[in-house]
């Protein structure tokens, strides 16, 4: 026996030796949990028999070859068994295509071999059969290198603690493969020394992959990265390609005269033209890669367990007085772990308004108000906007140009997300960047789509029992005013029949002059409340004209001036179109409640101008002003008042009747600073441009 024989024998001995103590020690004292403990003893094993064979036999007698066919089905059963350690089965599904095709390629070897057997004496034939089985233990090698990279990377972090010995035995086993083939391929035939090397390599890996056994297997959980998938599936795709390019090469290789070196150069030029052509597109690249993600990888969210999550914060009741607007708020960044956000909802004008927030940051927000053709391209396109693309310049449906600057330069905010109900905007949720700094992609896109209609769904469910709430509310309001006006009727009456009693019966003139003067201007008060009161609830469209807004803040001031500081100190004339007495009413309204918030010596000031297009009177207090949340929610709605025993019918009825007139009342206050409204409404020069006629006594029909 010589040198060489003697080595191959001596290292193929000590590799059966390892493997066989390796099988027995992991069969004893194994960890008995692990189910993937049967197939690494079995794969020890025949690596142990394999060992034995090519020590006993020379290289190229069967047996070598039928041996190392088995111990590498075996060690691609172990990986694969490995991706299942969680005890589920769940993550083998996306990786079973792949070892389907790798023990193809492995059982392939046994045409081949049959072939080289049946053709021992004609060495082309056992050449090639030699080149095509050094080709499919390449393509082998490679395969299960990315499959163990997969494993390792894609495993939880708890998980790498079990995995590392072996993953590491793994790939260092298909690493030694991978370079012995490709020496031999190159070669033409594997070099001695490497062969007895292939003993001592099958010893080192048995080592440490029966070591990883000894540690408990709970968690392991296989969760692949999307580059990993994706340069795995790119890697078979090439792969796949080249072994077509060579089988077809080689059978034209078996082919004879100037043709066949034709087609082969033809071949050659096709695929580094076909290669030229996919690596520089995005578009392939991005279509492979989004193909990858969808179905190759386990998906980054837990759809259970974000739809049980996003359920019980929605319906939480609890005493922390919660809004549902802000409920919703906090059930989307909590998909997207946003530390905060913002909920804008639509005004009856089409534009967006700041309605709830959910621990936002204290500094406020620069934009309160978005515009509304902002609004309606989210509702057409339910685009959720992702501000780093918006900051990038890149505009998919001219959304860079409607968002405001404010919202631009704010890098905190991260994301907006449209509401719609029946294709209808509701609102806009505004999400803050999460604290580990990511891109949304395709699986936020549609968890936040779905999310997002449903909340809106709830929202509008809410608004529509808060219309009926409110219809209630005034329909009880009506059928109370109606009692009322019966009484403040019959008291008309009856002093009516006094006033002509004492017309009748009085005796002293000078008593009967004081008696019909109070009595008429009793009866004049009563008649007049009664025909305010019989208006509430009219669907008639109020009386308009032309009229100077600063003489209405006089007369408004004229009247309170008695009883508290009201000072007009800025009268600009400002001749507007609208009911000059439902506007004296409203003012009424609104500087009553600005006296009553105010301290006895703090001075009320009105301001009256023009801006050109409108005409403007604001009404200035140092009261004590109002919450953002009652602003926001509270000001405006019927029967609610921040006043010990109000009504809360004032405010709301001062924007309506504005609001009828094709004006605007809009609010400003700061609690312990003070409050600002500010009425708008248009001036008669400009009332031709927005749908009003003056030369009517009435609106037209917009």
């Amino acid at each position: 026996m010589g040198l060489a024989a003697t080595s191959v024998y001596a290292a193929y001995t000590i590799g059966a030796i390892v493997c066989a103590i390796c099988a027995v020690w992991l069969a004893s004292k194994g960890d008995a949990g692990r189910n993937d403990r049967i197939p690494a003893i079995l794969a020890l094993a025949l690596t142990a028999n394999w060992c034995i064979a090519a020590a006993s036999f020379d290289s190229s007698r069967a047996i070598v070859g039928l041996t190392e066919i088995a111990r590498n089905l075996a060690w691609l059963f172990v990986l694969f068994r490995h991706f299942a350690n969680d005890g589920r089965d769940e993550t083998v599904r996306i990786v079973r295509p792949a070892f389907a095709v790798l023990c193809l390629v492995e059982l392939l070897h046994l045409l081949l071999l049959f072939i080289a057997q049946r053709n021992a004496a004609s060495p082309q034939v056992v050449g090639m059969a030699f080149e095509t089985a050094t080709t499919f233990r390449l393509f082998v090698a490679i395969g299960a290198l990315v499959l163990v990279h997969n494993l390792y990377v894609g495993a939880a972090d708890a998980s790498r603690q079990l995995l590392r010995w072996n993953a590491a035995a793994l790939a260092g086993l298909w690493a030694f493969e991978l370079n012995y083939y490709t020496v031999a391929y190159f070669l033409g035939s594997a070099p001695v020394e490497m062969t007895a090397l292939r003993g001592v390599a099958a010893a080192f890996v048995a080592v440490p992959f029966a070591l990883g056994f000894a540690r408990s297997s709970a968690g392991l959980e296989f969760r692949p990265s999307r580059a990993v998938t994706f340069r795995f599936l790119s890697l078979l795709l090439i792969g796949a390609y080249l072994l077509l390019m060579l089988g077809i090469a080689r059978w034209l290789d078996m082919a004879s005269g100037d043709l066949a070196r034709l087609v082969q150069v033809g071949l050659v030029i096709a695929a580094g033209a076909l290669a030229l052509i996919w690596l520089p597109s995005a578009g392939l690249r991005g279509w492979l890669r989004v193909t990858a993600v969808k179905h190759l990888f386990k998906h980054r969210y837990d759809y259970r367990t974000e739809w049980i999550r996003f359920t019980n914060t929605v319906g939480r009741t609890g005493f922390d007085e919660t809004s549902l607007s802000e409920r919703a708020i906090k059930a989307l960044a909590d998909i997207t772990d946003s530390p905060s956000g913002l909920l804008f909802a639509c005004t009856d004008e089409g534009d967006l308004e700041l309605a709830a927030e959910w621990q936002w940051r204290k500094t406020p927000l620069d934009e309160n108000r978005l515009p509304a053709a902002l609004a309606r391209l989210l509702e057409q396109q339910e685009l959720i906007i992702d501000f780093d693309e918006v900051r990038a310049g890149i505009d998919h449906y001219g959304e860079c140009a409607l968002i405001p600057a404010g919202l631009r330069s704010d890098r905190t905010i991260w994301a907006a997300v449209p509401l719609l109900h029946f294709d209808r905007l509701v609102g806009l949720a505004i999400l803050s960047r999460p604290g580990i700094a990511r891109k949304l992609d395709w699986e936020d896109f549609d968890l936040l789509t779905v999310v997002s209609r449903q909340l809106a769904s709830y929202l509008a469910e809410e608004a529509g029992q808060a219309a009926l709430i409110e219809a209630g509310r005034f329909d009880e309001f009506n059928r109370r005013m109606a009692f009322v006006m019966h009484d403040i009727k019959n008291l008309s009456s009856q002093m009516s029949l006094l006033l002509r009693n004492a017309q009748k019966h009085a005796d002293k003139p000078e008593f009967r002059e004081d008696m019909l003067v109070t009595l008429r201007n009793s009866a004049d008060k009563l008649n007049s409340l009664l025909a305010r009161l019989g208006r509430y609830g009219s669907k008639d469209k109020p009386v308009s004209g032309a009229f100077d807004l600063a003489a209405t803040a006089r007369r408004v001031v004229d009247r309170f001036r008695q009883n508290h500081p009201v000072a007009l100190l800025r009268a600009e004339p400002a001749l507007v179109i609208g009911d000059e007495e439902g506007v004296e009413q409203a003012l009424i309204h609104l500087v009553q409640n600005a006296v009553d918030a105010s301290d006895s010596e703090s001075s009320v000031v009105l301001e009256v101008y023009a801006d050109g297009v409108n005409g403007k009177l604001q009404i200035i207090d140092n009261g004590k002003g109002m919450s953002p949340q009652f602003l926001r929610n509270g000001l405006f709605k019927p029967f609610v008042s921040s006043k010990e025993g109000g009504f809360g019918i004032g405010a709301f009825e001062a924007r309506e009747t504005v609001r009828a007139m094709g004006g605007r009342l809009d609010a400003e206050s700061r609690e312990g600073i003070g409050s600002r409204f500010t009425l708008t409404l248009p001036l008669q020069a400009t009332s031709r441009f927005i749908g009003l006629d003056p030369t009517t006594t009435r609106y037209e029909d917009a």
